[in-house]
């Protein structure tokens, strides 16, 4: 059998390497931990929620962990489980909103995986997370514009870490598992 050298540009799922893992990026409510679990299924791959896994690790839930340790503490704690986790043959990974803040983190994913971009507009993340009382980020005045902020900071970052891009807005959730699908052989791990 030839073997492929480790630089070499290798499709997500095809002959050469079936293990390449995926990354799923996007704002928080656009659907990454939903998406994956299908997408994941449909591969035959084991699934990661990146903030369940920090979760776990802690005992407690990231709201506390902010609580506790504030945004910088948990953002230590995101970047070496992510560290960790994108190191792992096959998996899918849904990170948390603000993985791509850090550099560092931006260029795990980039270098060990394919990412996929998952979006939605503002005003659908707010309609779908409005009610969540498990969003730090939103104990705010205005979570409607914390998260039109968060969306125009992070957005940029999103971009330049993704190989695909998705709207989740007015598709079912099949369906972008579909198009995801149907994607994926077509993008070079970056």
């Amino acid at each position: 059998m030839e073997s492929v050298p480790a630089d070499a540009d290798i499709l997500p799922g095809s002959a050469q390497d079936v293990a390449a893992p995926i990354f799923l990026v996007g704002m928080m409510g656009v659907g990454k931990t939903t998406i994956g679990r299908q997408l994941a299924a449909a591969l035959g791959r084991e699934f990661v929620d990146l903030d369940h896994a920090i979760e776990d690790r802690c005992g407690v839930r990231v709201v506390t962990i902010f609580d506790i340790e504030g945004e910088a503490g948990f953002r230590r704690r995101e970047t070496a489980l992510l560290d960790e986790y994108t190191r792992i043959p096959g998996l899918v990974l849904a990170t948390g909103g603000g993985a791509v803040l850090a550099e560092e983190n931006r260029r795990m994913l980039s270098e060990r995986g394919c990412v996929i971009y998952l979006r939605a507009s503002a005003d659908e993340l707010y309609r779908r997370v409005a009610r969540d009382r498990n969003r730090p980020l939103l104990r705010t005045e205005d979570p409607r514009q914390r998260i039109a902020d968060l969306l125009a900071q992070r957005e940029p970052l999103y971009d330049s870490v993704a190989a695909i891009r998705q709207d989740t807005v007015d598709q079912p959730i099949a369906q972008v598992v579909r198009s995801l699908l149907a994607a994926l052989p077509a993008h070079p791990l970056q």
